[in-house]
C-alpha cells in the first residue's frame, strides 16, 4: 500500500470486507436460492427499506464518485440535474410501471416486451442490447473508475486489485443471488452516506460553507505562468481553464455544451426513463418487494436519497477544484498527462485527490471502503441482472425445454463469463481517455436507449400499439442511434490545443437533441405502423397496460398475519409433514406471478408438474412409506422438485400466456392491494418527494 495509508486505514478496509462477506454469507444461508424466484427476485420478500437502500447503492457506483465529482469540478452544478430528475422518475416507476409489471407477472424487462407485444424478436433484441450496455457503459466505466481511485489513493497493482474485487463480487452474487446482493447493499448504503457525508462536512468547513463554494469556485483559475515555469508545458487559449460563466446553474441555455434545458427535458428525460423504469438492474429490485405498498415506499425512499449526491459528490468535486486548482484544472494535454496520465483532462481525479488530502488517518480507510462498496455494489448489480436477462430471455428462448436446475446453473455460469469479459476489458479501460466520464456514459446511452423508452411508454399507456409497430419503431430508432454513435467514435473530439475540423452536425448538435429526435421518431413510427396493421389481441393488453389495472379487484390477504405477503402457507396444509416443513420454513414457498402449467390438481401430482416422470410421481406418492434413514433426503428432494416445477418450470406458449389460475389472480389481487391509510400516506409522500425534486431544480437554477 502507499505511504498515505496508515494501519488504522488498513484495519477499516479489512473490517469492511469482513462485514460485507459476513452479511452476504448469512443472507445466503437463510435465502431461498434453489428457485429462479429466490435467486433472481429474492423470493419477492423484501421490505421498502432494504429495496430503497439497494436502489440507491446499485445506482451510485464508483463511476458516480469519480464521474459526478469530476463533472462538478469541470462544469459546476450542472451534472446534479440527473440526480434530481431521477428523484421524479423513480416515482413514475413506483406509481405507474411497477403495478403493470406486477399485474403482468414478469421477471425481466425483455419478458415484459414479449408478453405485451407477443413474439420473441423484441424480447431478444432488448435482452441483447441490455447486456451490451451493461458491458460497455456500466461495467467498463465502473472498472475504470475503481481502478483510477485505487491507483490515485493506494498505488496497488492495477490488475491484481481489479481482479480481486471482481472475483469477490462475483462469488457473492453466484452463491447468494439477489438476497445477498440486496442485504449487503444496505451495509454499503450506510458506509457510502456516512463516509461521503464526513468528507463533505470537513471539505465545506475548509472553504467556508456552501456560500464559500459558490464564491471561490468561480475564482478557481490555475496559475498558468507558475505551471509553465515549473515544467516544459505549453498553453493554448483554446484550452479554457476558467470556470464556465453559468457553472452555478443546473439548467442552462438551449445552446449550452453541457445541459441545454430543451434537450434535457425532451431528450435526456426519455433516456432516463429507460434506466429508471425499464432497466433490469433497477426494476429487478423493486419487483422483489412484498407488495405494491413496499414497492412504492422504496421508490419514495430512494428518491429522497437521490438528493444526496449533489451535496455528497458534486459539491465535493467543486471543492476539490478550489483546493487543488493547478492539478484538477490542468492547462493543456502535456500538463494533464503529467498530473493524472490522461491528455483529455484531470477532473476525474477530483474526488480521490480530495479524500487523500483532506481526511485524517482512519477516515481515509473509511472512504476507501466506501469506494470499494460503490464498485462492488455496482458490479454485483450488473452481474445479477445480466445473468437474469441472459438466462430467462436469451437462453430459455433458445432452449424452451430447459429445466429449473439447468437455468440456475446457466445463470451462475454466465456470471463467470461476465467476470472473464470484465478482466479482459481492463486493458481497454486503461487506454480509454478520461474526459468527463459521466457525460460519456450519458452520451452512449442517449444514442441507444430512447427508442426502448418509447416502446415501454407506448406499451404501458396505449393499448392499440402492436408488435409490428413496436418492432419497426424500435429498429428505426436503433439504426439511427447506432449510426450516430459510430460517427461519434469516428469523429473524436480533438485535443483542446488543436483545431476542431469535425462536421457541424457533430460539433453543434448536442447529443440530447439527438436523443429527443430518436425518441419521438421511434414513437411516431410505432404509432403509424400500429394504426396501419391489426390491433393486438385483448389478452396481450389485459394484464400489460395501465388500463388493465382498472379491472383488477384488489383484495386484502385473507390471513392478517400475512398481510402484504405473497407467501401462502395454506397451500402446505395437506402435504406430508417433512415436505411441508421444508417448503414453508421462513416463507420460502413463495407464490410466483407466472402462469401455472396445465395439470389436473385432483391427480396425485400435487408435488409435480407435467415435466415430472411417472416414476417420480410414484416416488413422491410414497414419501410417507419411505424408510426413515432416507425420508429427510427424499422429502428435501420432493420439496426441491416441487419448488423447481411450481416456481419456474413454465414454458412459454399460448396456453401459459392465455390462462392464469385462480391462485395467480388471487396473489396478484393481494399484492396490488393497499390499505386505505397506507395508500393515503404513500400519496402524501409522493406529493412531498416530487415537490422536493422540483424545488431542488429551482434552487440550483436561479
Amino acid at each position: 500500500m502507499s505511504p498515505g495509508l496508515e494501519a488504522a486505514d488498513i484495519a477499516v478496509v479489512a473490517l469492511y470486507f469482513i462485514l460485507v462477506l459476513s452479511i452476504g454469507l448469512i443472507a445466503t444461508w437463510k435465502a431461498n436460492r434453489t428457485t429462479v424466484s429466490g435467486y433472481f427476485l429474492a423470493g419477492r420478500s423484501m421490505t421498502w427499506v432494504v429495496i430503497g437502500a439497494s436502489l440507491f447503492v446499485s445506482n451510485i457506483g464508483s463511476e458516480h464518485f469519480i464521474g459526478l465529482a469530476g463533472s462538478g469540478a469541470a462544469s459546476g452544478f450542472a451534472v446534479g440535474a440527473w440526480e434530481f430528475n431521477a428523484l421524479l422518475l423513480l416515482q413514475l416507476l413506483g406509481w405507474v410501471f411497477i403495478p403493470v409489471y406486477i399485474h403482468s407477472g414478469v421477471y425481466t424487462m425483455p419478458e415484459y416486451l414479449s408478453k405485451r407485444y407477443g413474439g420473441n424478436r423484441l424480447k431478444v433484441y432488448f435482452a441483447g442490447l441490455s447486456v451490451l450496455l451493461y458491458v460497455f457503459t456500466k461495467l467498463s466505466v465502473d472498472l475504470y473508475a475503481g481502478a483510477l481511485f485505487i491507483q490515485e489513493s493506494l498505488g496497488w497493482n492495477l490488475y491484481l486489485s481489479i481482479i480481486l474485487l471482481i472475483s469477490m463480487t462475483a462469488l457473492l452474487t453466484i452463491t447468494g443471488g439477489l438476497v445477498a446482493v440486496m442485504y449487503t447493499d444496505v451495509l454499503q448504503a450506510v458506509l457510502m452516506i456516512g463516509g461521503a457525508l464526513t468528507l463533505t462536512i470537513i471539505s465545506l468547513a475548509k472553504v467556508g460553507g456552501l456560500d464559500g463554494v459558490r464564491t471561490k469556485y468561480m475564482q478557481a483559475v490555475p496559475n498558468i505562468s507558475a505551471i509553465i515555469a515549473s515544467g516544459n508545458f505549453s498553453y493554448s487559449p483554446s484550452c479554457h481553464v476558467e470556470p464556465k460563466p453559468n457553472s452555478l446553474r443546473i439548467l442552462r441555455g438551449p445552446m449550452d455544451e453541457d445541459i441545454p434545458w430543451p434537450g434535457f427535458l425532451l431528450g435526456q428525460t426519455p433516456a432516463s426513463i429507460w434506466y429508471w423504469c425499464a432497466d433490469q438492474v433497477i426494476v429487478q429490485r423493486v419487483l422483489a418487494a412484498k407488495n405494491i405498498a413496499h414497492a412504492k415506499g422504496s421508490t419514495l425512499m430512494a428518491g429522497i436519497l437521490k438528493v444526496l449526491p449533489m451535496f455528497l459528490i458534486v459539491i465535493p468535486g467543486m471543492i476539490s477544484r478550489i483546493l487543488f486548482t493547478d492539478e484538477i484544472a490542468c492547462i493543456g494535454p502535456e500538463h494533464c498527462m503529467a498530473v493524472c496520465g490522461s491528455k483529455a483532462g484531470c477532473s476525474n481525479i477530483a474526488y480521490p485527490r480530495l479524500v487523500m488530502s483532506v481526511l485524517p488517518v482512519g477516515l481515509r480507510g473509511l472512504m476507501m471502503a466506501v469506494m470499494i462498496a460503490a464498485l462492488m455494489s455496482d458490479l454485483d448489480s450488473i452481474f445479477n441482472s445480466a445473468s437474469t436477462i441472459f438466462t430467462l430471455d436469451i437462453y430459455q428462448t433458445a432452449r424452451k425445454g430447459a429445466s429449473q436446475k439447468e437455468l440456475l446453473v446457466v445463470g451462475r455460469l454466465f456470471v463467470v463469463v461476465m467476470v472473464a469479459i470484465s478482466i479482459g476489458w481492463v486493458p481497454v479501460i486503461i487506454e480509454m481517455q478520461g474526459g468527463q466520464m459521466y457525460l460519456y456514459i450519458q452520451e452512449v446511452a442517449g444514442y441507444l436507449t430512447p427508442p426502448i423508452a418509447a416502446l415501454f411508454l407506448l406499451g404501458v399507456f396505449w393499448k392499440r400499439c402492436n408488435e409490428k409497430g413496436a418492432f419497426w419503431g424500435g429498429m428505426t430508432g436503433f439504426t439511427l442511434g447506432t449510426v450516430r454513435l459510430i460517427l461519434a467514435f469516428i469523429y473524436r473530439e480533438p485535443r483542446c490545443d488543436q483545431p476542431d475540423n469535425r462536421p457541424a452536425f457533430i460539433t453543434h448538435v448536442h447529443y440530447m437533441y439527438i436523443a429527443a429526435g430518436l425518441f419521438w421518431i421511434s414513437g411516431l413510427v410505432a404509432v403509424v405502423v400500429s394504426l396501419c396493421t391489426s390491433p393486438p389481441h385483448q389478452e396481450q393488453v389485459r394484464t400489460t397496460t395501465l388500463w388493465g389495472l382498472q379491472h383488477v379487484r384488489k383484495v386484502p390477504p385473507k390471513d392478517p398475519e400475512e398481510a402484504h405477503s405473497l407467501t401462502d402457507k395454506r397451500l402446505c396444509k395437506d402435504l406430508p409433514p417433512d415436505v411441508r416443513d421444508k417448503r414453508c420454513l421462513d416463507g420460502a414457498d413463495v407464490k410466483l406471478l407466472v402462469a401455472s402449467t396445465d395439470h389436473d390438481p385432483a391427480t396425485p401430482s400435487a408435488e409435480t408438474t407435467p415435466a415430472t416422470t411417472p416414476s417420480e410421481v410414484m416416488d413422491n406418492g410414497k414419501v410417507d412409506q419411505a424408510e426413515e434413514g432416507g425420508s429427510r433426503a427424499h422429502g428435501r428432494r420432493s420439496a426441491y422438485l416441487y419448488l423447481l416445477d411450481c416456481l419456474c418450470g413454465y414454458k412459454e406458449g399460448a396456453a401459459n400466456d392465455e390462462k392464469m389460475t385462480r391462485e395467480d389472480e388471487r396473489a396478484i389481487a393481494e399484492m396490488l392491494y393497499e390499505p386505505p391509510r397506507i395508500k393515503m400516506l404513500l400519496n402524501v409522500g409522493l406529493v412531498c418527494v416530487c415537490s422536493l425534486g422540483v424545488s431542488m431544480f429551482v434552487y440550483f437554477s436561479l
